[in-house]
């Protein structure tokens, strides 16, 4: 007579474990990135060769655009690239492009948060773009049909400025003393755009910013603080330091760039 098989708390903790190591095994091995494609009632796969007949302005780069990676594999209807972001496109097909027939990204940013869960978490901080509030969209920085999803053309740094300028024009110069750190890196040396717990979407607080490149200014005697004591940046109390930060003590306040002095004094 065969035994019969019991289940002991050891091997039911030993065969969960091994279930999940294959789960684990199976989610890392995936080269694609695996989403969730948005659901459109009554809506089939029609595939992006369906989506370029109208859409040919917006599918024409798309093939080497880091977006395109993301693909639902549908043998019947071939490559659906267009609509892993966009949801099945048949019903928005068959009216025409009629209205409330497909998703648009640029009306919700729910569609980006499938994959950067963390750009979520980011807006939510006390400083961030008013994506969340419907005032700002992702697609009004990141040209998802293209390149590298920066706005402004190519992989260039400058780029990214550009995109920044098209808002902050009162930023955009041209200044006699730019400030290199905008000119080599682009504004994202200072700013995450996609929110910080600091005002201003600063990377950093304080003079601590600015230490992040102004190290090599410093010589022996300064303090913990970075400051020479009793000189024009001590740390100690009563120093213009102590009011405010680099920009906002009356020192370097037109920090972007100045027409008038290369320590971008006022």
């Amino acid at each position: 007579m065969r035994p019969k098989l019991r289940w002991s708390k050891t091997n039911l903790l030993f065969g969960g474990l091994a279930c999940w190591g294959l789960l684990l095994v199976s989610c890392i091995s995936v080269e694609r990135t695996v989403v969730a494609p948005p659901h459109i009632a009554g809506a089939q796969y029609v595939g992006s060769k369906t989506c370029a007949q109208c859409h040919g302005d917006m599918t024409e780069h798309f093939g080497g655009a880091t977006h395109a990676r993301l693909a639902l594999a549908d043998p019947k209807v071939g490559d659906t690239g267009c609509e892993a972001c966009h949801g099945p496109g048949s019903v928005h097909a068959e009216s025409g492009g009629g209205a409330g027939t497909i998703v648009n990204p640029g009306k919700s940013p729910e569609t980006c948060f499938q994959c950067h869960l963390d750009k979520r978490g980011q807006m939510s901080l006390p400083h961030a773009h008013p994506v969340l509030a419907g005032q700002v969209s992702c697609v009004d920085c990141h040209d998802v049909h293209q390149g590298n999803a920066v706005r402004g053309g190519g992989a260039a740094l400058a780029a990214r400025t550009e995109t920044c300028l098209r808002c902050h024009t009162e930023q955009a110069g041209p200044y006699v003393y730019e400030h290199a750190a905008i000119r080599d890196e682009g504004c994202t040396a200072c700013h995450d755009p996609h929110g910080t717990v600091n005002d201003k979407m600063l990377v950093a607080r304080d003079a601590n910013l600015c230490l992040r490149c102004h190290l090599a200014d410093l010589a022996p005697g300064f303090n913990l603080g970075g400051y020479h004591s009793g000189g024009a940046h001590a740390s100690a109390i009563g120093s213009r330091l102590s009011e405010g930060a680099c920009w906002s003590a009356g020192c370097h306040e037109d920090i972007h760039g100045s027409n008038v002095h290369a320590s971008f004094r006022p």
